[in-house]
């Protein structure tokens, strides 16, 4: 599989896209006005204890406090092998009440898990991680894991000797990340090194930092995608930024240095996300509509609460029966609903809407499908069986905005539902409002002012209606067209 990694940068933007056998699968988008707070370790005060939802908030200098729940807070660790373990778990067995563990007015150490997605505040945890190329430092856990990913045994018992020998009686723990599958000892005791700079200097930090202060921050996006997302099969890494280029050669010859060769400056006259069509899969990533090459198409609506992708067979007929057809849709969909997730970045709770399916096997198959595109995901996935009704349940775990939520803005029109009332449905709202105003007020005239798509039908298929309701109110009324105004939008003025 051909893969490369396209880093856009821009005085005030950064954008990384990850290209698989040329198609766009992964975009990532980080403005020097929003940059993400994700991994950041901040010194906070507790601003307010809720035991019944056994959370407090923190003020860690943001607009808004952040969230801290229970869970999430550093207690001392039970013996038990992380062995296995991706990430360690938050505690094990009895959480005591949030009382017991935190107090307002408090100082503490915070580490940003989830950024401030809506209206919600960022997601806190005390349990502090600090990851580099191979392996992730957990300083308050004496621990060390191996990524579930690496799965053959003999590799996973190799990197825990090799980790055991290293680390010796440091008190410090750590997780051995999947790229460290097949690496050396040496490249694995640079990161130890590493970790063990950067874990005193954060100390350092902490020690000096006023309340709201940042003692710890996460890379930038480009040194941060090539620190998670290079490995021996990335092709090429293209840079259109001379300065940019620069850091990031010098950071990959620090910390991957046989991947040296993979990196080139893009000097191409094409704007580099011209290459592929990355501009354009951009764009149509933020429709709801995602077209199969069948006929049929996929709709994606994210809400609040959860995101839907709903599969239609469209145009699409098929060659033989009706449940072949089904079948050959739904194959396709479910790659391309696999690859929607990662390109719009969507996470949460997930329900995929296949076409009813009678044959248990191509239910599986479909199942299949999706786990197999899933596959490439770097985001964690879990994928339940599909139910009686066609339906997919699964979660993609989400730490920043979706894509849409990233570029886009609540439509001012509709304030985000979607849709707009009609023509018709805004005439009888403005029927009814010149009712209203010559109860309330003495007037002569009324003045409406309305979009021109508005007045222009009150004055050709309302005019009768007009004349009955001036007649009723006994006042005449004029209807003033305004370009600017949308199409909900209408005032009556008392002249």
């Amino acid at each position: 599989m051909s893969e490369e990694i396209l880093i856009n940068v821009t005085p005030r933007e950064t954008r990384v896209g990850v290209v698989e056998n040329g198609m766009l699968q992964e975009v990532h988008v980080e403005r020097a006005s929003r940059r993400g707070y994700v991994g950041n370790v901040y010194k906070g005060r507790v601003q307010r204890v809720m035991p019944g939802m056994q959370a407090v908030f923190v003020d860690i200098g943001l607009e808004r406090a952040a969230f801290l729940h229970a869970s999430d807070i550093l207690r001392p660790p039970l013996p038990a092998s992380a062995e296995g373990a991706e990430l360690v778990p938050a505690g094990n067995g009895h959480v005591p009440s949030i009382s017991e563990l935190v107090h307002e007015g408090q100082e503490i150490v915070v580490q940003v898990v989830k950024d401030p997605i809506g209206t919600k505040g960022a997601r806190l945890s005390t349990h502090l991680s600090i990851p580099s190329r191979y392996l992730v430092l957990l300083p308050h856990a004496k621990t060390l894991g191996i990524s579930a990913r690496i799965e053959e045994e003999a590799e996973r018992q190799r990197l825990k000797e090799v980790l055991t020998a290293l680390i010796g009686d440091n008190p410090l723990g750590y997780i051995v990340r999947t790229n460290a599958e097949g690496q050396t000892a040496e490249s694995l005791a640079f990161d130890v090194t590493y970790l063990g700079k950067v874990w005193r200097v954060v100390q350092e930090n902490i020690a000096k930092a006023k309340v709201g202060e940042r003692v710890y921050e996460e890379l930038s996006l480009p040194l941060r995608s090539l620190r998670d997302m290079l490995n021996d099969d990335i092709e090429k890494v293209r840079v259109d930024s001379r300065e940019t280029f620069d850091k990031v050669v010098k950071f990959v010859h620090k910390f991957m240095p046989t991947l040296d060769d993979r990196i080139e400056h893009y000097t191409g006259e094409r704007p580099i996300f011209d290459l592929y069509g990355v501009e354009d899969e951009v764009q149509r990533a933020l429709r709801k509509e995602v077209p199969l090459k069948s006929g049929g198409y996929l709709i994606v609506d994210q809400t609040e609460a959860m995101t839907t992708i709903d599969v239609n067979t469209g145009g699409y007929v098929g060659t033989r029966n009706l449940e072949e057809t089904v079948y050959r849709t739904n194959l396709e969909a479910a790659q391309a609903a696999a690859r929607q997730l990662r390109l719009r970045n969507l996470g949460g709770i997930i329900i995929i809407d296949f076409i009813d399916m009678t044959d248990e096997e191509h239910r599986r198959q479909v199942l299949r499908m999706l786990e197999k595109g899933l596959a490439r995901d770097h985001a964690k996935t879990t994928v339940y069986p599909m139910s009686a009704l066609g339906l997919v349940e699964m979660t993609r775990k989400r730490t920043t905005e979706s894509l849409e939520r990233q570029l886009c803005e609540p439509c001012p029109a509709c304030s985000g539902r979607g849709t707009v009332k009609t023509a018709e449905t805004v005439t009888y709202e403005i029927f009814r409002e010149i009712t209203r105003a010559v109860r309330q007020f003495n007037t002569e005239k009324l003045l409406v002012m309305a979009s021109p798509k508005v007045v222009g039908r009150i004055l050709e298929e309302e005019s009768v209606a007009v004349a009955e309701l001036e007649e009723f109110i006994s006042k005449s009324i004029r209807f003033q067209p305004e370009e600017h105004y949308s199409q909900e939008q209408f005032d009556v003025v008392l002249l």
